[in-house]
């Protein structure tokens, strides 16, 4: 039986007071995560969980002083190692120099691609994210370092175009309205359901949403509720359609931020993850800090 893990990496996202003048998760009502879940963690109850699904807290201090970044959180996450000690800092949005070999080599595309198992990460990219790279210019995240360096095709508009990828926002009216596409709007739910059917010939399905984290540094609750409500939806897309017996979804962040407007900067808040399906108990257990999140992919996916 194959066994394949989808993963959410959400941005910016972590456990906060149940504070609604700080706390967009809690200001607001989610129609399905609210009904799912029964609403997302707050620290006092940082742990949900029932039959079908876990939501737990994430270390992403790593052990160091300061706030965590996305270069160091992200390398963590997708390289299996703790990068902040690895350079005695914090550092972001992209990676420390130092890292990319790391990232070169320890990428959980690459790793998995060495087992031969199948990967696919279903972000789509626009033209003059292609035209950036031509320039020789590499300032790149590291979800798309990891995969570049693993050889790996990103995609593009003509892949939208084809459900066989899904903008980085969802449903494409971004892209749309600032990149000058004329895409088809697709609800969050629909596009859930393209990511799921995305991921059933792969071992591993990858969509990152940034979203959350841009909505945080905005410190704008409107902005903060389209962004959840749009994740809300994609989730609902996701799980309406899921095998509970064959699938496992995975969520991480890589920091606080979103979940605090009070402040613009990122937070030493745990890391939120959602773990539903197939042993999400055991990922509860197992996914303690950032560094975790690989090698528990990894080892589910050998049958571990």
């Amino acid at each position: 039986m194959l066994r394949n893990v989808l993963m959410i990496f959400l941005d910016g996202v972590g456990i906060g007071k149940n504070d609604p003048e700080r706390n967009p998760f809690v200001k607001f009502k989610y129609d399905f995560i609210d009904e799912y879940f029964g609403g997302f963690p707050t620290r006092r109850k940082s742990r949900i969980s029932s039959k079908y699904f876990s939501l737990f807290p994430v270390n992403a201090t790593l052990g160091l002083p300061g706030l965590p970044q996305s270069g160091t959180g992200q390398t963590s996450i997708f390289c299996g190692v703790n990068a902040a000690k690895t350079i005695g800092q914090h550092f972001g949005p992209y990676p420390y120099s130092t890292l990319k070999p790391i990232i070169k080599d320890k990428n959980i595309f690459q790793s998995l691609l060495e087992q031969d198992y199948r990967v696919n990460f279903a972000n789509a990219y626009p033209q003059r994210f292609f035209d950036y790279i031509e320039t020789g210019r590499k300032s790149l995240s590291v979800t798309t370092l990891s995969y570049l360096n693993a050889n790996q095709r990103l995609r593009s508009v003509e892949d939208v175009l084809e459900k066989k990828a899904i903008t980085a926002e969802i449903t494409n009216q971004i892209w749309n309205e600032k990149l000058g596409y004329s895409l088809p709007i697709v609800s969050p739910q629909e596009a859930g359901k393209i990511f799921y059917d995305l991921g059933k010939p792969f071992h591993f399905n990858l969509f990152e949403y940034f979203l959350t984290d841009h909505a945080g540094h905005s410190q704008d609750f409107n902005f903060a509720y389209h962004v959840i409500r749009n994740f809300d939806g994609f989730m609902e897309g996701i799980l309406s359609n899921f095998d509970y017996r064959k699938n496992l979804l995975l969520v991480i962040s890589d920091h606080g931020n979103i979940e605090d407007l009070s402040v613009k900067t990122h937070t030493r808040n745990s890391a939120l993850g959602i773990a539903v399906g197939k042993y999400h108990n055991r990922f509860a257990a197992r996914i303690k800090s950032l560094n975790d999140v690989k090698r528990s992919i990894v080892s589910y996916i050998n049958g571990k």
